[in-house]
């Protein structure tokens, strides 16, 4: 690949990275539809508003948790919202509080990460450069935490009690406290740029892709320094085995996936998956790796072991994140494909 085909790639990826959600229009009786897929893992789709961004599975109360947002500041309209996992339908949309009396913004919702030990859900407030969190009893906000510059991702490592949120504007990331909800670790690269977030529970160990600097940031409670492992091109999104050992990163400028060795810090295998490469997750009942191909429109399915693609699924335009459980998938696309514009949630189920 050439220098000016590299810069041209990043470019497109930070500019997704950066980027937030659309408009936002809440579907509360949505009727799942069967999508495109084999006979042995089918897709069922269903509309369910506009600006979806991301999506976490509680397994405490068996719900999907979603976020969505629109446009640009002021923001709003914005929505936490409570999805059944079987219908696909909405039983509860909760606003973010307002933040501006005169416009009316929101503090708008973007990640997402649930911590059932808790029974709480945590949001990534990407324009307000906050993270919050929530009660998944009954959506009330319990929280806003400061000073995470262009908030992205969180991720809870419950065995811990620690909410870990990537700043991508000033290369930090922060671990908060999940039973008192204050800060108790920052740590900042200098010149990096961290996107996504994976944790190791046995370990306390919190891992985070690095997108222009291609690599991942590796923060363990045993060192005093982060320690920096070498990555694919434009890593936006990381996920690990089972066992901990094995990160996957999704490759936003390679268009694919990179198979990562921790303990020996390189990337052993890349599979190529399809353009714009935004978010990966692993499986643990199939032992399958997703990856969701934003530009490409497609959700692969990834068998590490043969190092291949084993099912692809069109899932229409734009696939922005996907959550697992059980060996069954839901992705929430930004396609605005729904009858009144929504952007839609795909339910795959996983063939091992």
């Amino acid at each position: 690949m050439s220098s000016l085909t590299r810069r041209i790639r990043r470019a497109a990826a930070i500019a997704v990275a950066v980027a937030a959600g659309s408009s936002l229009a809440v579907a509360g009786t949505a009727t799942a539809q069967p999508g495109k897929g084999s006979a042995a893992s089918p897709v069922t789709s269903a509309p369910l508003a506009q600006g979806l961004y991301q999506s976490a599975y509680s397994e405490r109360n068996n719900v999907l948790w979603t976020t969505s947002a629109v446009g640009r500041p002021p923001v709003t309209q914005s929505s936490l919202l409570k999805v059944d996992p079987r219908s696909l339908e909405v039983k509860a949309s909760y606003t973010p509080p307002v933040t501006d009396q005169e416009t009316g913004a929101v503090e708008a919702v973007y990640g997402i990460a649930v911590d059932d030990e808790h029974n709480t859900v945590w949001t990534t407030n990407t324009r307000d450069n906050s993270v919050a969190v929530y009660s998944q009893r009954d959506g009330k906000h319990l929280a806003t935490l400061p000073d995470v510059a262009h908030a992205r991702e969180v991720v809870v490592d419950e065995r811990h009690d620690v909410a870990w949120a990537s700043g991508f504007g000033d290369g930090t990331v922060i671990g908060f406290d999940t039973r008192t909800f204050k800060e108790n670790k920052r740590v900042t690269v200098e010149g990096s740029s961290p996107t996504g977030l994976a944790v190791n529970e046995r370990t306390g160990t919190v891992y985070a892709t690095d997108l222009e600097g291609d690599r991942i940031i590796e923060i363990s409670p045993y060192a005093k320094e982060p320690r920096f492992i070498p990555a694919g091109d434009g890593p936006i999104s990381v996920a690990l085995s089972r066992d901990g050992r094995t990160a996957y990163t999704a490759d936003q400028a390679a268009g694919g996936l990179s198979v990562v060795n921790l303990r020996k810090g390189e990337v052993t295998g890349t599979v190529a998956t399809g353009e714009g490469a935004l978010n990966v997750v692993f499986d643990p009942r199939s032992g399958r790796v997703l990856v969701a191909n934003r530009t490409a429109g497609t959700i692969s399915v990834v068998d590490p072991r043969k190092g291949a693609v084993v099912e692809s699924h069109a899932t229409g335009a734009d696939p922005n994140h996907i959550a697992v459980h059980r060996g069954t998938a839901y992705a929430v696309d930004k396609s605005g494909s729904g009858p009144e514009g929504e952007d839609r949630i795909h339910r795959i189920r996983v063939s091992r």
